[in-house]
């Protein structure tokens, strides 16, 4: 069975799968992390530093370990999308969908035909399914998936018409920017009450529609409430923070202390 198969196959699952979040640059870190106890390994490339070379680069390590590998692109970039699931990425965020019309164009990119209008030309994907063209081409809608982001009031109204378009595989939250939008720009509290209050319509919402709740996770500790409130794929902490968390617990075991939660990311 492929890594997107397998991929596929957990998400429908329903349990929990969890992702380390990569920003930082370098392939030593997708390298670490791809082979970490992580179920995923989800490279930003809207607020990280990685590149599509990075991506590219860190996917081979990704499949090579087993690990499924999720981009989410930058705002609005939808040809970049199509290139990396040509590359080899299991899976698509897609940052600032507001409207099932922003979904729908996104989903032409990403989708082949009847559902899209992605352009053939597979690559690494291809051969990481172990698939023929003609098997590729029948299953590569279904076996790789397109997470549409709900961060704003905008998309939670449109919530059910993003939902019902056909190639929109789930909805992937980002906790920050949601509560930027709900505060009206007053504050960042990703677990705050709205925000939860707005998780659990997520949630809800999406099992309606038979889809994946997808979300990202300030901390490990968060990601585990988030789990618990039904969430499927869940991306936890950042490289970054996890860093910073692993030297600075070291440095105080090293002076005989105590160091605190760590928290940081980019959801």
């Amino acid at each position: 069975m492929s890594v997107y198969e397998q991929f596929a196959a957990r998400l429908a699952g329903g349990a929990p799968v969890f992702s380390a979040w990569i920003g930082m640059g370098g392939s030593q870190v997708a390298s670490v992390l791809a082979r970490s106890a992580f179920d995923a390994a989800t490279f930003d490339m809207q607020h990280g530093v990685v590149d599509f070379a990075a991506v590219v680069r860190g996917t081979q390590l990704s499949l090579a370990a087993g690990k499924p590998p999720v981009a989410r692109v930058p705002v609005g970039a939808c040809a970049t999308a199509a290139r990396l699931l040509d590359a080899g990425v299991a899976a698509i965020i897609a940052p600032m969908v507001n409207s099932a019309g922003d979904a729908r164009q996104f989903v032409s990119f990403c989708k082949f035909p009847s559902v899209g209008g992605r352009s053939w030309g597979p690559g690494e994907s291809r051969v990481a399914s172990g698939l023929d063209s003609a098997g590729y081409l029948a299953r590569a809608n279904s076996l790789l998936k397109l997470f549409v982001m709900v961060e704003t009031r905008e998309a939670l109204a449109a919530l059910d018409e993003i939902l019902a378009v056909d190639g929109v595989d789930g909805v992937f939250v980002g906790p920050a920017d949601l509560s930027i939008a709900l505060s009206g720009g007053a504050r960042v509290d990703p677990a705050g009450v709205e925000v939860d209050a707005a998780l659990a319509q997520v949630v809800a919402r999406c099992r309606a529609a038979g889809k994946t709740p997808c979300v990202y996770a300030v901390t490990a500790r968060r990601a585990r409430a988030l789990a618990e409130m039904g969430f499927v794929f869940i991306a936890v902490s950042s490289d970054g923070a996890l860093l910073q968390a692993a030297a600075d617990a070291a440095a105080a075991e090293a002076r005989g202390e105590t160091a605190g939660p760590a928290a940081g990311g980019y959801g």
